[in-house]
């Protein structure tokens, strides 16, 4: 596994999910219409930074009990907290709901984000549902399929293994980048090359966002404008 520079990976909270996907259109150009979210997520504090950070994965049901005794329910449930603080950090949580109507019962809440932002976790992504929106964990981000009122049964089922939220498939150990548009998978290979992506792209569109924006613009000046921006290298 590829080790990454943790200067490097904190950089990458300076732009957002939006500007980190075009980047690697130009870095990992096979990674342009796989790897990302492509379902409406209701965010939890769209003010806050991007966040980034490495996957802590789990799957949860909420619609029934779990079929495990109590006893083992709650050794889940530490053994899942002791997974969460373990590892190379920052991290994101990144969490399934298996039920056939994800986000029946929230995971997410008042409790959960005060523990999990303890263990140094920055957010969450998940197609569950969150609630208690005005006792989160301040600074917590939380990016979520549903807003509910009951955690009715919810319960860790598994953690550590490959999971699917809004359509991004997730490994635990995957970079993740996420803010209020949603959350993309970051290949390790080319954390280090995003800045320099990320530059070359702002310079390009700097050409033609300034003629757009400039008295005169017309379907002329944005064809010259484009050129210009194309040969910007």
């Amino acid at each position: 596994m590829i080790d990454i520079d943790p200067a490097a990976l904190a950089a990458l909270r300076a732009w957002d999910t939006p500007t980190i996907c075009n980047a690697l259109e130009v870095v990992a150009p096979y990674r342009r219409a796989t790897g990302f979210t492509v379902e409406h997520l209701h965010c939890l504090d769209p003010a806050l930074k991007p966040i980034v950070g490495y996957a802590r994965t789990a799957t949860v049901r909420a619609v029934e009990p779990s079929p495990l005794p109590p006893e083992e329910v709650k050794a889940k449930r530490a053994a899942y907290y002791e997974y969460v603080a373990a590892g190379p950090g920052p991290s994101v949580v990144v969490i399934q709901d298996l039920d056939p109507n994800p986000g029946f019962g929230a995971f997410w809440g008042e409790v959960n984000t005060a523990i999990h932002k303890g263990l140094g976790v920055l957010g969450c992504v998940t197609n569950g549902s969150m609630r208690d929106l005005g006792d989160c964990a301040p600074g917590f981000q939380l990016l979520a399929g549903k807003i509910g009122p009951s955690h009715a049964h919810v319960h860790v089922v598994d953690f550590g293994v490959q999971v699917n939220v809004a359509g991004m498939t997730v490994n635990d150990g995957d970079v993740v980048h996420a803010d209020r548009h949603g959350a993309v998978i970051v290949p390790r290979e080319v954390v280090a090359k995003l800045p320099e992506a990320v530059d070359l792209l702002t310079r390009r569109e700097a050409v033609i966002l300034d003629a757009a924006r400039t008295g005169g613009f017309d379907i002329g000046v944005l064809k010259r404008a484009m050129a210009d921006s194309a040969e910007i290298h």
